[in-house]
């Protein structure tokens, strides 16, 4: 039977429906917020898969029709989920996956279908609010419910949910998720917003969380179905004490090693160690297999175990650092030669290397999305090669990890790039992970800023980044700087914070227990700012400012503006004028030729013009202001004869402005031929009469010649 609940949040209708649509699986519902409209469905695998992890896929299928909207390229339909689509599946996979059991092994999938998009009202969160409400009234074992908010900031003022207009106008876009008990998910872009600020708006949007939950909670209540029983994977006690008197104390040793290479070794060595001796040990049972599962499962535990009572209980780290300690730094800028900018920074194990190019304005990147925006020009672009690693693995197009990262360093970079009014510049910057061991997309962040300085973008101020873990047993809890790979792997928090000294400009946060307090956020963040001037202080001793020039291999740029009515005599019939122009300057044969100047004609009158060559871009900005200069009547200039007739000559003032100097008009005295006074190619001087009632320019000789003096008058006369 059919349910429709309807409701108010924040001013907006809210309606739930169950029952109507998608019937054939374990829950399903279609959310309405506003007009944006959203099938949520939850499907579970009906038998356990064999490999020890969970298998949760949820996707977030943004499609075309629901802006009115045709999508580009050659075969007009949905394909490949565009950057935002995946992202959007990363925003609802990394709240609902933590209110799983760890046991849980059968495939469980969310899909989100977006069948209709009102820009004011976030389709994200919809979904989000969707895909935990089928799982909440699913039989699947789903320990939720959670929810999202966004918030903005807005003259000062904190806002929830707010429009794409409120946006607009924003410092502060954060997009946070939760339970009714604590925030387990954060994501936020930010112009150097305070700890503060960011603590208030996370605190703000925990509030909202909490009614989305109870609304969820009361359908749930009404409409559930019973969940199936998770079942655990039991292990043998006599097993685990075997394995436990083998590789408990050889493992804690390797997890002291403070060298991290050399610790990674020895720790594999411990495993494969204690897999072969059980190996041999059981050979002839004939549940060898699960037996060996279950040896590689109980050492996995063991490590874990091991580091978290290291780090709560003794107050020692795996590499032997304080809580608050990073790592050694290193900033390195002017690594390639030949790139418009380039840097890399090292933190431990970890190395970034990132290259910053420059390209003209309409190398844009276009958007083909449910956005407003549809072009971008500052990139940010994050390869993770499995060589980062010491792995051999698959090369391929980037998957979801690295446009997540590109994402995170795109955004928090972004804050400080300069508008395109003050660098007319399309900017990408590319980061090549060399080396990970905790929190590359971090130095990402640290290296792209380096390389954005060396390339000579005008940021308003250095940008890095820093991240913190979290490790509890549910009554302590400690909280560490700069994570490596084995505290992120054991540990339940990954917090990163990038910023300037003045502020945030980005956050994310991911945890895999079921949320954390105000109390954990407020001193995270006060520890990572305190991180945050450490590498800042590394990083400006490399680099203290951008370069006031961009590199000898980039673009150089000239602005100016003209009359917006002009650009199409600059453009001209066909593109022939703006052709001829790139050609001319250029000297070469095609507008394609890699040496050709480029030219940007915006619709407000804006050219920007883009060389190596500075003379080339004189040479070019020349020709276009002949073209749309303007004659000013009344003033004396210099022209040439280019064309001789009976009744007079035509002189061009400059090239594309000729006018007619009639017969009359060539000398204070009568002229019976037109060659008595002027031939053709002389230079002469003419005064502009303006233009007549065809649009053809009037000159004149005559009143452009020096006035005779009464002096000389009457002395002529005299004669």
């Amino acid at each position: 039977m059919a349910k429709i609940y309807e409701g108010d949040f924040l001013g907006r209708k809210l309606i739930v429906e169950n029952g109507d649509y998608a019937l054939q699986n374990n829950g399903s519902v279609l959310i309405r917020y506003g007009d944006t409209v959203i099938l949520s469905v939850a499907v579970m695998g009906k038998n356990a898969i064999t490999q020890d992890f969970f298998p949760l896929t949820v996707l977030y299928q943004e499609k075309f029709y629901s802006i009115g909207k045709i999508p580009g390229g050659f075969i007009k339909r949905e394909g490949r989920p565009s950057e935002n689509a995946t992202l959007a599946a990363r925003l609802i996979d990394r709240p609902i996956r933590p209110m799983f059991d760890e046991n849980f092994r059968n495939e469980v999938q969310v899909i989100n279908m977006v069948l209709s998009v009102d820009q004011d009202n976030s389709p994200e969160m919809a979904a989000l609010f969707g895909s935990s409400l089928a799982l909440g009234i699913s039989d699947i074992p789903f320990d939720g419910p959670v929810a999202g908010v966004v918030v903005g900031r807005v003259n000062k003022k904190l806002i929830v949910n707010p429009t794409a207009k409120e946006l607009e106008e924003s410092d502060l876009q954060l997009t946070v998720a939760g339970t009714k008990d604590a925030i387990c998910m954060v994501e936020a872009g930010s112009k150097e917003v305070s700890e503060k600020v960011m603590l208030d708006a996370l605190m703000l949007g925990h509030d909202y969380i909490k009614k989305l939950c109870k609304i969820e909670e009361k359908i749930i209540k009404e409409i559930g179905k019973e969940k199936v029983k998770v079942e655990l994977a039991n292990i043998d006690e006599k097993l685990e004490k075997e394995v436990r008197k083998y590789a408990e104390k050889p493992m804690l040793k390797a997890i002291q090693i403070k060298d991290g290479l050399k610790k990674e070794t020895e720790i594999s060595q411990v495993k494969e160690d204690t897999i072969n001796y059980f190996t041999e040990l059981y050979n002839d049972d004939e549940n060898i297999e699960e037996i060996i599962k279950s040896v590689e499962k109980i050492v996995n535990l063991i490590e874990g175990e091991q580091v978290r009572h290291l780090i709560i209980d003794k107050k020692i780290r795996p590499d032997g650092r304080k809580m608050d300690e990073i790592r050694n730094l290193k900033a390195e800028i002017d690594i390639l030669p030949r790139t418009h900018g380039s840097a890399v920074f090292t933190r431990g194990q970890t190395q970034a290397l990132a290259t910053t190019t420059l390209g003209a304005m309409n190398e844009h990147q276009i958007l083909d999305g449910l956005g407003i925006e549809d072009t971008k020009r500052f990139m940010l672009h994050y390869n993770f090669p499995p060589f980062s690693v010491g792995e051999v693995g698959r090369y391929g197009a980037p998957g979801r990890r690295e446009i997540g990262h590109g994402a995170l360093g795109e955004r928090a970079l972004l804050q400080v790039i300069p508008s395109e009014e003050e660098f007319p510049y399309t900017i990408r910057v590319v980061s090549e992970i060399l080396g990970s061991n905790g929190s590359s997309s971090q130095a990402t962040i640290c290296a792209g800023c380096l390389s954005l300085m060396t390339a000579g973008v005008p940021i308003k101020a250095p940008v890095a980044g820093i991240a913190m873990g979290l490790i509890t047993n549910g009554k302590k809890y400690t909280i560490l700087t700069d994570i490596q790979g084995l505290e992120d792997h054991m540990g339940d928090m990954d917090f990163k914070v990038a910023g300037t000294r003045k502020g945030i400009c980005a956050l994310q946060m991911d945890i895999k227990i079921k949320g954390i307090n105000e109390k954990i956020l407020k001193e995270a963040l006060a520890q990572a700012k305190k991180a945050r001037l450490q590498i800042l202080d590394v990083m400006e001793n490399a680099i203290s400012e951008p370069r006031k020039e961009v590199s000898i291999y980039a673009p150089k740029i000239e602005t100016f503006n003209i009359n917006p009515d002009k650009i199409k005599d600059v453009i001209g019939r066909g593109g022939e004028t703006i052709t001829k122009i790139i050609l001319e300057a250029s000297n070469v044969d095609s507008v394609n030729d890699k040496n050709a100047v480029k030219v940007d004609l915006e619709d407000d009158g804006r050219v920007v013009i883009y060389h190596t060559d500075k003379e080339i871009i004189e040479k070019t900005a020349k020709m276009i202001k002949d073209i749309v200069r303007e004659v000013e009547v009344n003033k004396i200039y210099n022209g040439k004869v280019v064309k001789v007739e009976e009744f007079g000559c035509f002189v061009e003032l400059w090239p594309g402005c000729e006018g007619l100097v009639h017969i009359s008009q060539l000398d204070k005295k009568r002229v019976e031929k037109t060659t008595d006074v002027v031939n053709l190619g002389d230079e002469i001087i003419v005064k502009a009469l303006g233009y007549d009632n065809r649009g053809r320019l009037n000159l004149s000789r005559k009143e452009a010649l020096p006035k005779t003096s009464s002096k000389e008058k009457n002395k002529k006369d005299s004669k």
